[in-house]
């Protein structure tokens, strides 16, 4: 668990700004603290020397201007903090938004998705705490440290010896303070995702649970959960609270060394009354920001480990080879065409895990027919589709052709329409869901994108909670492939993929979403799905067994 990360200016830009700005307010904080202890060491002689108030007004309002200014620029500090803080926030959640598009479903099939999301979004929100409090103590620390000690040996260089002498004490303990912390911290970390993983298990399956009489065993899990989750926040706070202790005890008592030892001169008349205050009061500066960045590392930890969870991903996400679309000829149109295309496969190849999920498979999907792609569950009819999506990397050869004006190369995404097995629904009504991603929502449109779909009976207005809450399983299912209808016909997409868009749908329903498929086949769309029931094959035009071709 670093401090700072490089990452960060890698992948937020904002943060560089926000550093930089961080810089130049510690230059000009540290320049009003040096000037504000002189002026006020000044005063003080002057009173204690029995200066007349009028000759000293000179000196108390300089003295009152550098306080003003030093308090406008920690407000900017706090200010500049929280704008960093949001800018940094959503540049990181956009990054992680299409760094998780780019891994595709194949890389999150393999990972818990509510750790994801807990990362994304408590995680993340953590990290004001990391700039409104740590990181600017850490440049602060970097800026005002070195420049108050240098100002104190020059001034006084015992008191500049033994301030050099106790400081590194500080980042000693912060070191060992912070491999304790790092291994509780993890721990509640841990905690915490492993109780939103199994809260969010807990509440997508509770029809389930409630039918079968487990609901009150899943309560007597939650809270052992919770419970440690507790006990592991408790442990992040007492070290946090000891910590506090240890560092005030050790800059205290710095301070009280270099105050002893300027009493001690100042009796004896080995140094002046001016320089000896000016010392004194330097003295706790030099230790403040080393303070402050010891007690805030604590109410940053949470971001520190969310954002090094981010950097995990966005890295994987960087790893992937730049793309498996490297491999692909998408000719188009420089203006969007409806003209008929075609996928051809040329011995593409998919390793899953070090293992062949897919041995070299060539085939050509023509354009205007519905063709199914058959083969028993592990076949690799999903990897094939993954494949064509550009969601795993894959050897080989894989063509999206259409009509050619000119030779231009574009996302491929651009051209397919797709349904998963997974409805992947959202809170809202039928019709926003259909019209996902569309930038105005076309309701005959999606009444037409419903009729294809077999799910007709479902009125546009009616509401739809998270994961498809208050369907049916089979009606999700329709809605999502009403979602891939709806893109195909709104943005002259060519080709409409499927998996698996009939598992859940009893014969009647799935032979009416047999003949919507045939009309859009009818309307020159270029129709692959997945699947292994019997009326879906008996209804291809073309049928690829994955089994027969997997040698082709």
């Amino acid at each position: 668990m670093r401090p700072f990360d490089p990452r960060l200016l890698r992948y937020a830009t904002a943060a560089r700004a926000f550093l930089a700005l961080s810089g130049a307010l510690g230059v000009a904080r540290t320049a009003c603290t040096v000037a504000f202890c002189w002026l006020l060491s000044r005063v003080l002689v002057a009173a204690i020397h029995g200066v007349p108030l009028e000759a000293a007004w000179g000196g108390i309002g300089a003295l009152a201007a550098v306080g003003v200014l030093r308090a406008v620029l920690v407000w900017l500090a706090d200010y500049g903090s929280a704008r960093g803080s949001a800018l940094v926030k959503s540049q990181l959640r956009r990054r992680l938004v299409g760094g998780l598009a780019r891994l595709g479903p194949g890389w999150l099939a393999g990972r818990n998705r509510a750790e994801i999301v807990t990362t994304a979004g408590h995680g993340l929100e953590a990290l004001d705490g990391y700039f409104s409090l740590f990181l600017p103590q850490l440049v602060l620390t970097a800026v005002a440290t070195p420049v108050i000690v240098a100002v104190m040996l020059l001034q006084d260089a015992t008191s500049g010896i033994a301030v050099l002498v106790t400081l590194p004490l500080i980042p000693l303990f912060m070191v060992l303070i912070g491999w304790a912390t790092q291994t509780v911290q993890r721990a509640q970390w841990r905690s915490l995702t492993h109780l939103s993983s199994r809260f969010l298990d807990l509440v997508n399956g509770l029809a389930t649970l409630k039918i079968f009489g487990r609901a009150e065993r899943q309560r007597s899990r939650i809270e052992a959960i919770t419970e440690g989750y507790r006990v592991e926040t408790i442990k992040v706070l007492r070290i946090s609270f000891l910590s506090g202790f240890a560092l005030e005890l050790i800059a205290s008592l710095s301070v009280a060394l270099v105050a002893v030892s300027v009493g001690l001169r100042l009796v004896n008349g080995d140094l002046g009354l001016g320089v000896g205050l000016f010392v004194l009061l330097l003295a706790p500066e030099a230790f403040l920001p080393l303070r402050q960045v010891g007690a805030n590392y604590h109410a940053a930890a949470d971001g520190i480990a969310a954002a090094e969870d981010v950097f995990t991903i966005l890295d994987a996400a960087d790893a992937m080879p730049a793309p498996a679309m490297r491999d692909t000829t998408v000719s188009s149109r420089t203006r969007r065409s409806t003209a008929p295309a075609g996928i051809r496969f040329s011995r593409v190849t998919v390793d899953h895990e070090g293992e062949r999920a897919v041995h070299p498979f060539t085939a050509e999907i023509v354009p205007g027919r519905v063709t199914v792609l058959a083969g028993p569950s592990g076949s690799g009819k999903s990897s094939i589709i993954a494949a064509l999506l550009g969601f795993v990397p894959y050897a080989g050869k894989i063509d999206v052709g259409i009509d050619i004006d000119g030779d231009r190369s574009a996302d491929r995404l651009d051209r397919v329409a797709w349904a998963g097995q997974n409805a992947g629904l959202l809170e809202g009504t039928v019709a926003a869901n259909v019209a996902l991603g569309a930038e105005n929502v076309d309701r005959a449109l999606v009444e037409r994108s419903l009729a294809l779909a077999a799910a007709s009976e479902l009125a546009p207005d009616s509401l739809v909670s998270v994961n498809g809450g208050g369907l049916s399983g089979g009606q999700a299912d329709r809605v999502a492939v009403a979602r891939a209808v709806y893109r195909c016909l709104d943005r002259d997409c060519p080709v409409l993929v499927l998996d698996e868009p009939s598992a859940a749908l009893d014969g009647e329903t799935e032979a009416e979403l047999l003949v919507g498929l045939r009309a859009l086949a009818a309307a020159g769309i270029t129709v692959l799905v997945a699947s292994h029931r019997p009326a879906v094959l008996a209804a291809a035009d073309d049928l690829i067994r994955m089994t027969e071709s997997a040698n082709a």
